[in-house]
């Protein structure tokens, strides 16, 4: 019994469709790619005294180049976030005209090092909490990024007790040394068993030889001896 298969085929794109979107995928890696890209740093945190003066740093990146690049530093206070500096750099390399909003702030970064970093002087508590590094590229047809940076307030830095990581120093030193000290005396060992070993065959030869000789076998000083005649 013969059956029958009624369904739709799905649509096959030609080969121009096919390359057509290849390309874009590409373009849209490479897009991607070239983003642009604000950092704060390997640590995005900071834990400083009350009273003292800390830098809240922040760089920018573009694989495609910068052009009227808005940038501004914003701090989230109870949720509301309010403006702490901003700006806008022309091209790379431009020293620029910041704008600030906030007391005793200043902006200490350098265009030609892509660098955008605050410095705040005199901290409080009050200062503590999140600050967003915000930049939009028109180049990337306004898109925006952004970087966010922990400013921790407290009286007094905290005392790091060391005892554990002394320990494992101490322990990992330890299991380094007992190994290095394994390896030389496995070595020596190894070294001496040899010279032994090389003693007992020349001493196993020598016996030989001695043997043969007390023996009268053939090679030794008893066939030197001619067998005397009989008279």
């Amino acid at each position: 019994m013969e059956v029958l298969w009624f369904g739709v085929e799905p649509a096959r794109l030609d080969p121009p469709y096919t390359a057509i979107g290849l390309i874009f995928s590409v373009l849209l890696g490479v897009w991607y790619a070239e983003a642009l890209e604000m950092s704060v740093g390997k640590i995005p945190f900071l834990e400083a005294v009350n009273g003292s003066t800390v830098m809240l740093p922040c760089t920018y990146s573009s694989c495609i180049g910068i052009e009227n690049l808005y940038f501004n530093w914003q701090f989230n206070q109870n949720g509301t976030m309010q403006r702490v500096c901003e700006s806008t750099i022309p091209t790379e390399g431009v020293e620029i005209e910041v704008a600030i909003f906030r007391e005793r702030v200043e902006f200490v970064g350098k265009n030609h090092l892509n660098n955008i970093s605050i410095l705040l002087w005199n901290i409080t508590f009050d200062d503590g909490g999140l600050y967003t590094c915000f930049g939009r590229n028109p180049k990337e047809k306004d898109k925006n990024h952004s970087a966010i940076f922990e400013l921790i307030v407290v009286d007094e830095l905290r005392v790091v007790d060391k005892t554990l990581t002394i320990i494992i120093a101490s322990a990992v030193g330890g299991a380094i040394a007992f190994l290095m000290g394994f390896m030389l005396l496995k070595n020596f060992t190894l070294f001496v068993l040899s010279k032994l070993e090389e003693k007992n065959k020349e001493c196993l030869v020598t016996s030989s030889g001695i043997d043969n000789t007390e023996n009268g076998l053939s090679g030794s000083k008893a066939d030197s001896k001619a067998t005397p005649k009989k008279k």
